[in-house]
C-alpha cells in the first residue's frame, strides 16, 4: 500500500553525519520538532487511455454506477471519523465533503460520464478522467483572473480532481494512502496530503507532517492547523532529498526545514522547543487568570463542544460555561434513536460535570448537510431531500412540523436541568411566531413532566434563539419579547447575508464575516439585546478570532463561546486589551464600506 524503506535508529540525540541541508516550504501550524522521516507514496493510478470499451455500455455504466456508490460509501465512513476532531477541523473537513458528495449526486461530472459511455463507448475510466479534466480546467486558473480570484479557483479545480481520483481509484481497484504503519513519533514525509489523508493522521503519533505540494489556504493546511500538528506544506524536491530515516529539523512557524542537522544547529533547535515548552506552561497559568481587560471589563469566555470527551479540554482552557451544546451526537444514525430517558441520562451527565457553570443546550439543528441519514430513517423524506436544503425545512421549523421529536428533547433537558445551570437554544429562527409556537410547546411538557411527579426547578431553563438569519436579526425588536436570552450564529448568518453557502466549492472566498453588511446585522441585534437586558453572546466562528472579538467587544458584547482550544488566544488578546481601544477600532471599523479594507484594518489591529 505505501512504499517503505529500511528504517534505520530512532536515535535523536546525535547529528547524523551526513552534509546538512536547508529546505523551505510554506509555514502551515506552528511548532519545532526534532524527529526522524517515515516517507510515504501513495500507490500510482495507471495511465487512463481513451479507448473503445470490450464491455457494453450498460455493462460500463453499471460500473461507474458501483464506484460512485462506493466512493460514497468511503466517505460517509470518514465522516465518521470526524468526532475526534477541533471543532475547527470537523466544520471545514464536513463541508468539503459535502462538496465531494454533491459533486458524485447528478452532477455534471456523472452525467457527462455516462454520456461518454453510450456516445462514445469508453470505459468508465476513460470517461471520468476526460470529463474531470475538462471541468477542472474550467474550474480552475484563467488568463487574466484577479489576483484575490485565484485561490479559489484552485480550490474548485482540486476538488473535481480529487473526487476523479477518488472514483479512479475505485474503478481501477488501486488502494488509498494508509498512516497506521508509520512509526510513532515520525515525521510524515508524502508528495501530496490531502484534505481527507489529514483527517486520518493521528496527532498522538505523527510528530510533524511535510509535503511537496498544497498552499497555505487549501482545506489540508487548514485540517492541519486544526489538529495542531506542526506543518510545512509546498517543499520543493522534498522527497528526492529526504531520505527515509534521516534527521529532521521542522519549524512550522517559518517552513524552514533541516535535513541532517549539525550539532549547532540541533542546539539551536532544542533551544527553540524549550521556549515552547515554556510558552505552553504560561498558557497553563493563563487558564487560571480571569478574562478581563486592563481596563477592568470581565468577559465571559465559553466553549462548544459536541461530545462529552471535551469537556476535559473546555476545563483545562477556562472556559465559564459551554456556550453551545450541539445534540446531533446523541442521534447518530448507526445507532437506535434515543427516548426521552436516554437522553435525559446524556444531558444530565454533562450538566452535572459543570458544576453549576452554564450549560447551553440547543435542540436539534437537523436539516441543511446534518441529519439527512436519520430523517430518512424516520420516514421524513421530504425534508431530507430538499433540492436546497440550506434553504428550507431545518432547525425549528423542520422540528414545529414534527413536534413528538421536540417535545421528547424538551422534557429530557428539563429534567437534567435540575442537576446544574441549564439554558435550551432554539435554532434557525426567521420569524415571531415560530419562537411562540416552540415556547408553548416548552410550557406544555413542563406541564406534563409535573402531573407525572418529575421535580422541576421552580423556575424553567431560560428559553433562547439564535440569530443566523437576516430575518431574525432585523426583527430581533420583536423577538426580544419572547426570548431569555440569545446567541449570533455568525456562521450561517454570514452564509444567508451574503449568499454565499460556505460549503460549496464555488465562491468560497467570498465568504467573510468581516463584511459591512454583516457587522450592521449584528449591531442591531446586540443594540435591542443590551436596550432590553436580555443576555447576548457570539458563538459562531467569529468567536474564535481573537482580534474579531475585540472588534466585537467595541461593539457592545461581552460573551463569547468558541472551540475549547481557540480559548487561551481569545484570552491572552482580551487581557492586553483596553476597552478604548475596542472602542476605536469597532468606530472606525462601522465607517467602512468595503469588506477587504475592512478585513485590513481588523487583521491589522494590535499586531
Amino acid at each position: 500500500m505505501i512504499k517503505r524503506l529500511r528504517r534505520p535508529s530512532n536515535d535523536i540525540t546525535l547529528p547524523d553525519d551526513r552534509p546538512m541541508k536547508i529546505l523551505q516550504g510554506t509555514g502551515i501550524s506552528a511548532g519545532v520538532v526534532i524527529a526522524r522521516a517515515s516517507l510515504t507514496f501513495e500507490r500510482p493510478l495507471p495511465v487512463i487511455e481513451s479507448l473503445p470499451s470490450q464491455l457494453t455500455a450498460e455493462a460500463e455504466s453499471a460500473r461507474l454506477d458501483q464506484a460512485i456508490a462506493l466512493t460514497l460509501k468511503q466517505l460517509k465512513k470518514l465522516r465518521g471519523k470526524l468526532s475526534g476532531l477541533p471543532d475547527e477541523g470537523r466544520i471545514e473537513i464536513d463541508a468539503m465533503l459535502t462538496v465531494y458528495e454533491h459533486m458524485l449526486s447528478h452532477s455534471r461530472l456523472v452525467r457527462a460520464a455516462h454520456r461518454r459511455l453510450t456516445e462514445d463507448g469508453l470505459t468508465a475510466e476513460a470517461a471520468v478522467q476526460l470529463e474531470s479534466d475538462i471541468l477542472a480546467a474550467k474550474a480552475g486558473p484563467q488568463p487574466g483572473m484577479p489576483e484575490e480570484e485565484i485561490e479559489g479557483a484552485r480550490r474548485r479545480e482540486g476538488e473535481f480532481r480529487e473526487v476523479a481520483r477518488r472514483l479512479l481509484r475505485n474503478l481501477t481497484g488501486v488502494s488509498f494512502r494508509a498512516f497506521s504503519d508509520i512509526p510513532s513519533g515520525s515525521i510524515l514525509v508524502a508528495e501530496q496530503i490531502r484534505p481527507a489523508d489529514a483527517a486520518v493522521i493521528d496527532p498522538n503519533r505523527i510528530a510533524a507532517v511535510l509535503s511537496e505540494g498544497g498552499g497555505a489556504t487549501d482545506h489540508t493546511a487548514i485540517m492541519l492547523r486544526a489538529l495542531n500538528v506542526p506543518a510545512v506544506l509546498a517543499v520543493p524536491n522534498l522527497t528526492d532529498l529526504v531520505e527515509e530515516g534521516s534527521l529532521l529539523i521542522v519549524d512550522g512557524s517559518s517552513g524552514r526545514v533541516v535535513i541532517n542537522p549539525d550539532s549547532a544547529t540541533l542546539a539551536e533547535a532544542r533551544s527553540a522547543m524549550a521556549e515552547e515548552a515554556k510558552e505552553r506552561k504560561g498558557i497553563g497559568r493563563l487558564r487560571r487568570l480571569p478574562s478581563r481587560m486592563v481596563s477592568g471589563e470581565d468577559i465571559e469566555l465559553m466553549a462548544n463542544i459536541e461530545l462529552a470527551n471535551e469537556l476535559p479540554l473546555l476545563h483545562r482552557n477556562g472556559a465559564t460555561g459551554i456556550g453551545l451544546l450541539r445534540t446531533e451526537f446523541l442521534f447518530d444514525e448507526t445507532e437506535p434513536l434515543p427516548d426521552e430517558d436516554g437522553q435525559y441520562e446524556a444531558y444530565a451527565e454533562l450538566v452535572a460535570d459543570m458544576q453549576g457553570m452554564t450549560t447551553t443546550i440547543r435542540v436539534l439543528d437537523w436539516g441543511g448537510e446534518k441529519g439527512l441519514a436519520r430523517l430518512r430513517q424516520l420516514g421524513i423524506h421530504d425534508e431530507a431531500e430538499e433540492e436546497n436544503p440550506a434553504l428550507g425545512v431545518r432547525g425549528l421549523r423542520l422540528l414545529l412540523r414534527h413536534p413528538e421529536i421536540l417535545e421528547a428533547q424538551l422534557c429530557a433537558i428539563l429534567r437534567a436541568s435540575v442537576e446544574g445551570n441549564c439554558r435550551i437554544l432554539l435554532p434557525m429562527i426567521s420569524s415571531v411566531n415560530e419562537v411562540i409556537a416552540a415556547r408553548q410547546i416548552y410550557e406544555r411538557c413542563a406541564r406534563r413532566l409535573r402531573r407525572r411527579g418529575v421535580k422541576l426547578s421552580g423556575e424553567l431553563p431560560p428559553l433562547g434563539i439564535m440569530i443566523e438569519t437576516p430575518a431574525a436579526a432585523l426583527t430581533v425588536g420583536a423577538l426580544v419579547r419572547q426570548a431569555d436570552f440569545f446567541a449570533l450564529g455568525t456562521n450561517d448568518l454570514t452564509m444567508y447575508t451574503l449568499a454565499v453557502d460556505r460549503s460549496a466549492a464555488m465562491g468560497s472566498e467570498l465568504y467573510t464575516a468581516l463584511h459591512p453588511s454583516l457587522l450592521r446585522l449584528l449591531r442591531l441585534s446586540v443594540d435591542e439585546a443590551l436596550r432590553s437586558h436580555r443576555p447576548i453572546c457570539v458563538c459562531g466562528e467569529m468567536a474564535a478570532d481573537p482580534r474579531s472579538v475585540a472588534l466585537l467587544i467595541g461593539m457592545g458584547l461581552r460573551s463569547f463561546s468558541m472551540s475549547a482550544a481557540s480559548i487561551p488566544a481569545v484570552k491572552r488578546m482580551i487581557r492586553s486589551l483596553s476597552i478604548e481601544a475596542c472602542d476605536d477600532l469597532y468606530r472606525r471599523a462601522i465607517l467602512m464600506e468595503d469588506p477587504i479594507e475592512l478585513t485590513k484594518l481588523v487583521r491589522n489591529f494590535a499586531s
